[in-house]
């Protein structure tokens, strides 16, 4: 089993988040949100780890504000 990395992997951040702004460019909120839903269905894939995706669920949802932690 792999550990969820939470160190930036990008040799440029910047251009990371700014490729994924920029792929909202023009859609409508609905467009975006299927966008944001692809995006992370095909990265789950790739990561392809059970226990790395729920890692990574929790720690998304941490950082959500006024979201509780239900275990």
């Amino acid at each position: 089993m792999t550990a969820l990395s939470t160190a930036s992997n990008f040799a440029s951040p910047d251009d990371a988040y700014r490729a994924i702004v920029e792929a909202h460019r023009g859609l409508s909120d609905d467009q975006s949100a299927a966008l944001d839903t692809a995006l992370v269905l095909i990265l789950a894939n790739h990561i392809g780890d059970a226990a790395v995706l729920g890692d990574a669920i929790a720690l998304a949802k941490r950082r959500l504000p006024n979201v509780r932690d239900e275990k």
